[in-house]
């Protein structure tokens, strides 16, 4: 008996049934989203700012997992041996940027290890210190590190991390030599700043705007070419004689590499509708932080330029994680 032909379109068709219905599906099972670094920092805060609207969008749970320690490699390395599936996220800031240059010896390639999504925000920095501090001005504060070299500690979330290396630079540029004391993450560094055991830091504006306007902190300068919306009346360390300098921090997202391009697709416009909302920008603009939302070819540029910057400063500077 002849077989009808819509039947035998059909049996053609099977083959190809599973993988669209899977790129269609995605996700299929909740999102684990990685920021490689402890609760409390400016990473953090935009994951959780940004999760409750992931969820809604890609139908899924997406599973906040911070994994601190070791400059943000640990979680990174996490998200590297996950499956290739779309389902496991890296949220990240520079660190992300300065390991491949800084650490030697890591189970993964940060170049090669990740697909890139799209740059999150910008993450304005400011120099602060505790709330105790006899140093009023960022002026007072060099003239007492350049009357006692060696003396003065500041705080950073790691080896290598935009707070470590911001130090380096605005210490190269006001002649200063002050002591490195690096943290697990910027929420223990913010938790000793405030408790005065530390006497500054950079820090994201996430992470210290709501201390200062609390009177916990004293921020002496924007570490970026603008001054901060939050905190108006704070001028830029550019402004206070140290033109040129630029170190605000930023934060992006990836997945693994050689996920469907399809599930990155589906993760970029879920990322983009998440930063639209006005919940997000509202509070975004509250503690400073800048949205940006970029394609996923800018992103990629974006890294590789960070990428050779960080580099230089790092052979610059002589850093080493010794």
């Amino acid at each position: 008996m002849a077989t009808p032909r819509r039947a035998l379109l059909g049996a053609a068709l099977l083959p190809m049934l599973p993988r669209a219905a899977r790129a269609q599906a995605f996700p299929t099972q909740p999102i684990r989203l990685i920021p490689p670094y402890p609760p409390g920092g400016g990473t953090d805060t935009v994951a959780r700012l940004l999760q409750p609207h992931l969820i809604a969008q890609l139908g899924q749970n997406v599973l906040i997992e911070n994994r601190g320690g070791a400059g943000g490699s640990i979680g990174a390395a996490e998200v590297a041996r996950a499956p290739k599936d779309g389902h496991t996220l890296l949220l990240d800031s520079m660190g992300h940027v300065v390991n491949p240059t800084l650490m030697q010896g890591l189970p993964f390639d940060y170049t090669t290890a990740f697909a890139p999504i799209t740059q999150l925000t910008l993450q304005p920095q400011m120099l602060v210190v505790p709330a105790a501090s006899p140093h009023r001005t960022l002026a007072d504060l060099v003239a007492a590190a350049r009357a006692r070299p060696g003396t003065l500690s500041y705080a950073s979330s790691g080896n290598g991390t935009g707070a470590h290396l911001a130090m380096v630079e605005f210490a190269r540029l006001a002649g200063i030599e002050v002591i490195h004391i690096p943290y697990r993450g910027g929420g223990p560094a913010m938790t000793d700043l405030v408790a005065g055991n530390v006497a500054m830091a950079f820090a994201s504006a996430a992470a210290a705007t709501a201390h200062v306007q609390g009177g916990r902190l004293r921020g002496l300068g924007a570490a970026g070419p603008r001054r901060i919306g939050a905190l108006a009346d704070m001028p830029t360390i550019a402004e206070q004689g140290y033109a040129g300098f630029d170190f605000d921090e930023w934060n992006g997202l990836w997945t693994v590499a050689g996920s469907p391009p399809a599930a990155v697709a589906r993760l970029h416009a879920a990322a983009v509708f998440a930063l639209a909302q006005p919940d997000v920008r509202a509070r975004m603009a509250q503690i400073g932080i800048v949205p940006v939302a970029s394609s996923t070819a800018e992103f990629a540029a974006f890294v590789v330029a960070q990428r050779e910057r960080a580099a230089r400063l790092i052979r610059d500077a002589n850093i080493t994680l010794g």
